[in-house]
């Protein structure tokens, strides 16, 4: 189907989001012809201060306005706990529930021999030199329940257990207000093993 060219650059452009397909890509062209100038223009400057506005700190790894971040500036947050997540995204979720009152450490991806993904390749290095800080007691890991977020989070303990440090993993199997007989086996296992006494 013949596009007019300043409607296909906007797919393309869209469709390197991930899950927006061609017909996805297609009808939020439309819908951003549609659109009032000054609501396009805001869009625009919005993306484009995403890209100029925010860093990662140097700390903790995660995304910001300022160096270091909110968080790891904080000096009312336990200074002896860090929770290691995969993405800044994984914080906020965190931050949300404001019920932790440690540090974050962001790896920005995890462990992925098929992806070709190695611990050079994710923020790992500078957590083990946030742990030569006495001050750090437990490292909480906080991947996804999935192959390459166990592989990361074995690793991790591997890496940090030699230095006396705790190292917790958050509890994974059923959620609330799920059924057994729905869970896969993997979820089930987790469930079983995470048990705790009433």
């Amino acid at each position: 189907m013949y596009y007019p060219e300043p409607i296909s650059r906007l797919m393309e452009s869209y469709m390197k989001l991930p899950g927006i397909g061609e017909k996805t890509a297609s009808r939020l062209a439309f819908y951003t012809v549609n659109m009032r100038e000054e609501d396009v223009t805001d869009f625009a400057k919005n993306l484009v201060s995403v890209k100029r506005d925010l860093k990662y700190c140097s700390i903790c790894g995660n995304i910001t306005e300022s160096d270091p971040c909110s968080i790891c500036s904080d000096k009312n947050r336990d200074q002896s706990v860090i929770l290691v997540v995969e993405q800044a995204k994984d914080v906020i979720a965190l931050e949300k529930m404001q019920e932790y009152s440690g540090l974050y450490h962001v790896l920005h991806g995890v462990l992925s021999p098929v992806e070709g993904t190695g611990p050079e390749d994710i923020n790992m290095a500078s957590l083990l030199k946030r742990l030569q800080n006495d001050e750090v007691k437990e490292v909480i890991i906080a991947t996804n329940a999935n192959v390459e977020g166990e592989a990361t989070a074995t690793y991790l303990s591997r890496l940090i257990k030699p230095a006396e440090i705790k190292v917790s993993r958050l509890a994974h199997g059923l959620s609330v207000g799920s059924d057994i007989e729905y869970a896969d086996e993997v979820t089930l296992l987790k469930a079983v093993e995470g048990r705790t006494e009433m």
